[in-house]
């Protein structure tokens, strides 16, 4: 039952909702995708709830920030595919998403205090602006680079062409592989630092820069967010009376796209279903679901022009399947199944790869050729494999693994393999090495 307070607020949100609609549709707002979470992130999304936990796949939108904690990481993609991560103890604010009148992509991100990575790969001449300090950068051109700031000092480190930095110093050119610093408590007077100094975050942001373009370089969609997870966890096939759909693996009889995640309440959207699986954007946003006799669920590309609130599918579906419906009354995260899982920065030594799972519980990178295990996991049920034997294998293979590997190991490994048809492990990874 509502208190009076709680239902007050309800009814404000709910008002702003409706007055934010019109207003939302003639500023062109924009959609990104909280592509990655490791660890304590929490989203305030300007619900007048503040800080939330935040997990894989939550809408950003324009007025959100994110903070992570002490052990927390994040990564946000942008439509093209460009990423944004934050290290822990970082607070961002995404001040600007929008459209210019020219139909380019407006992106302004505010660095409030912390350490962020920045791979912008300046296609279609979207805009992207950083504000950190008393200083910003605008890019014109691809660009990857790290940035700090805390009350004292600032810096900014390139590893990718020349940055200019304007301030109230006035412009400051941040040549490639060099860095510059600023003095908070001197009005931000900057110091050229030398050559780049190698940060603890520096491999898993390079990692993280490596798995998108190996697992995005066939993309041939309109959009770049969410296509490598794609690659990574799942494959096209040419379906009779289908055409090409594309299917998870390791999904099974029962599985169906909707049955895990959580539905997270936005102003001026309302209600926006957010997919647990680490694939899970780009199929809920655009093409549509097919559910097809002797081959499960597949997603079928296309409606690139049409933004979908996330739960969508086309012809009869499976026997018993109910899609889940939007909660209504609350501005509270609902979740569904399984929820929206945050991963720990932790990897697990021995996971279980179900029939069933659908990725659920696979760092994005973490296992090499999962098309190989999906055919194990098909006949056996489920595959216990080692995370770190198989990481070895992947790093020579062109794989990213997730952890130290043991000196011996020198092959994916699988561990033991057998009939049952549940249960996984959830936890997420930590990249310790090129």
């Amino acid at each position: 039952m509502f208190t009076p307070r709680l239902r007050m607020m309800v009814l404000t949100a709910l008002a702003c909702a409706l007055l934010a609609l019109p207003a939302l549709a003639d500023s062109q707002a924009r959609i990104v995708r909280l592509s990655d979470v490791q660890g304590r992130v929490q989203i305030d999304k300007n619900t007048g709830l503040g800080f939330e936990n935040a997990f894989l796949n939550l809408p950003v939108i324009q007025g959100t920030q994110l903070r992570t904690g002490e052990n927390g990481r994040a990564e946000i993609e942008f439509e093209d595919g460009s990423t944004f991560r934050l290290t822990p103890n970082t607070t961002v604010e995404f001040s600007t998403l929008g459209l210019s009148d020219a139909g380019k992509r407006i992106s302004v991100v505010n660095l409030v205090e912390g350490r962020a990575y920045v791979n912008w790969l300046g296609k279609s001449g979207d805009q992207f602006a950083l504000n950190f300090s008393q200083e910003k950068v605008d890019l014109s051109q691809a660009e990857h680079f790290r940035v700090a700031a805390s009350s004292t000092i600032a810096g900014i480190a390139s590893f990718k062409n020349d940055l200019d930095v304007v301030g109230p110093q006035g412009t400051v050119k941040v040549a490639k592989k060099k860095m510059v610093t600023f003095d908070v408590e001197d009005n931000d007077r900057s110091t050229e630092a030398g050559d780049v100094e190698s940060d603890p975050y520096d491999d898993w942001d390079k990692q993280s820069v490596e798995y998108h373009d190996q697992y995005a370089r066939n993309n041939s969609t309109p959009y770049g967010y969410g296509f490598s997870d794609m690659s990574y966890y799942g494959s096209y096939s040419n379906v009779p009376g289908y055409g090409n759909l594309w299917q998870p693996y390791f999904t099974g009889v029962g599985w169906d796209p909707f049955m895990d995640g959580a539905w997270s309440w936005y102003p001026g959207m309302g209600y926006m279903f957010a997919s647990a699986y680490p694939w899970g954007w780009m199929p809920y946003y655009y093409g549509n679901w097919n559910f097809v006799p002797g081959y499960g669920w597949g997603w079928q590309p296309g409606g690139w022009n049409t933004w979908k609130g996330g739960v969508h599918y086309v012809g009869a579906a499976a026997t018993g399947f109910h899609p889940p419906v939007a909660p209504v009354g609350t501005v509270h995260t609902v979740a569904v199944g399984k929820g929206g899982p945050v991963f720990t920065n932790l990897p697990p030594m021995r996971m279980v790869v179900s029939k069933g799972s659908a990725g659920l519980g696979i760092p994005r990178g973490s296992l090499s050729n999962l098309g190989h295990l999906n055919t194990q996991v098909a006949k056996a049920g489920f595959v216990e494999v080692n995370a770190a034997q198989f990481a070895t294998s992947a790093a020579r293979t062109g794989g990213f693994g997730y952890g130290q590997a043991s000196a011996s190991a020198n092959s994916g490994a699988i561990g033991r393999a057998g009939s049952a048809s549940s249960g996984h492990s959830s936890s997420g990874g930590e990249h310790s090495s090129h």
